[in-house]
């Protein structure tokens, strides 16, 4: 398990804008992470990157040092400067080991979350998993570790009280946007159709809102939310043409740059200068700073959800506990499942040996007595000589394991 490592940067320790530096699209996943695997020395890797994380989840028997770090950091982003990379550098809390899998089911199970008791990170989790193991990029010990790690995670939900009355990142500016008076007639644009936007466009329709402008990159995926949502859709290239006014922007797209710049804001206000309501969910930031200090809005991103979402973790103190115990567990069963795959892994030439030995006797060492022998004497020979092959291969894997496990006991 000493190969196993995360490296993780979150909204503990870094500011979210630094965070999104490293944060890399699916497209951006494609083309940089295998060659990263590759230039880093790494077994295997798994890219997590959420709104208040990103997370390496690998296994390399290198040691994670200075270099290493701002090796891989500089190599994700080429557009970090030194200072970026120091930065991060020292936000960098790495994880080994058995530390390494408790820190992998946390997350999973939402304790470590910005909003704790939040499902939609076991999903994420997931979906990262299966996109890197679509790229070629994990092996056998990140696939048991994800494994055991979303069944910790549905335990500790079904176990515990930690996702009662749940609450999301979505559903904290949802309930901000609500307490602010906003009327169901308001004019609403999203820029983006991804999940997050789509779970936000849920709250939305459930509470009568209906006049909605969907912008998206690829004017297929604005088309099925707009369509949900009874909205127009349109394409991303053709916002700062947009000159119909609006109420209340809503934006999550992963874009390496802003967005919403100045010359885009200006063309969606148009002659209008009541006060607007920004929602900004991406990572990192989709508005351009510069209008957030020039303009009459109520701006509400990711930081500004810190504080309710430090209220919620009050409520949900009392669960943590029973929850540390259901991981505690589920790190102990595994430290014993991953040493059984160790030694099924080592065993594993046994049984081609085995075989090759059983028609090495039956076509060359005995070829001459089987010869001799009827159909119904070859076949019962046959026959006991792939039993025995079968129990032997069992009990010798099922014999290491016992006398393996006993001595690391």
């Amino acid at each position: 398990m000493n190969s196993f490592k995360i490296i993780s940067i979150t909204y503990k320790l870094a500011p979210l804008e630094l965070i999104g530096k490293l944060h890399l699209d699916e497209n951006h996943q494609q083309d940089y992470l295998g060659g990263l695997k590759i230039r880093m020395e790494l077994s295997e890797l798994m890219f997590l990157s959420t709104c208040n994380r990103v997370e390496f989840i690998i296994k390399t028997d290198r040691e994670i040092s200075t270099l290493f770090l701002a090796d891989l950091y500089s190599s994700v982003n080429s557009r970090l400067n030194t200072e970026d990379i120091q930065l991060l550098i020292d936000k960098t809390i790495l994880f080994e080991g058995d530390a390494a899998l408790k820190h992998l089911f946390e997350v999973s199970a939402s304790l470590d979350s910005l909003v704790v008791g939040e499902r939609e990170i076991i999903t994420q989790v997931r979906k990262s998993y299966e996109f890197c193991n679509l790229l070629g990029l994990t092996g056998d010990t990140i696939r048991m570790a994800i494994k055991q790690t979303i069944e910790t995670a549905k335990q500790v939900y079904t176990d515990t009280d930690i996702a009662k009355n749940p609450v999301s990142i979505v559903s904290l500016a949802y309930r901000q946007l609500r307490s602010l008076g906003i009327k169901n007639n308001a004019r609403i644009i999203f820029v983006g159709a991804g999940e997050t936007n789509s779970n936000m466009a849920k709250y939305l329709k459930k509470h009568q809102y209906a006049n909605f402008i969907v912008f998206n990159r690829t004017l297929a995926n604005a088309e099925k939310l707009a369509k949900e949502l009874n909205g127009n859709a349109r394409e991303l290239a053709n916002i700062k043409d947009y000159q119909e006014g609006f109420d209340v922007l809503i934006t999550c797209t992963s874009a390496q740059e802003p967005i919403i710049t100045k010359d885009v804001y200006s063309s969606l206000l148009g002659n209008d200068c009541s006060k607007k309501v920004i929602i900004d969910l991406a990572l990192p930031a989709d508005v351009d700073v510069s209008i957030i200090a020039s303009n009459d809005l109520c701006y509400i991103d990711i930081e500004s959800l810190k504080i309710q979402a430090a209220e919620n973790l009050l409520k949900r103190e009392h669960e943590i506990e029973a929850c540390n115990i259901i991981i505690n567990e589920k790190v102990e069963g595994f430290k014993q499942l991953f040493q059984e795959r160790k030694i099924e892994l080592a065993f594993g030439e046994i049984p081609k040996q085995i075989k090759y030995i059983k028609e090495l006797a039956l076509n060359e060492v005995f070829a001459k007595e089987m010869n001799a022998l009827d159909p119904q004497g070859k076949e019962v020979i046959e026959k006991v000589l792939s039993y025995m092959e079968k129990k032997y291969n069992a009990l010798a894997i099922k014999t290491a394991k016992k006398v393996f496990l006993e001595e690391d006991i």
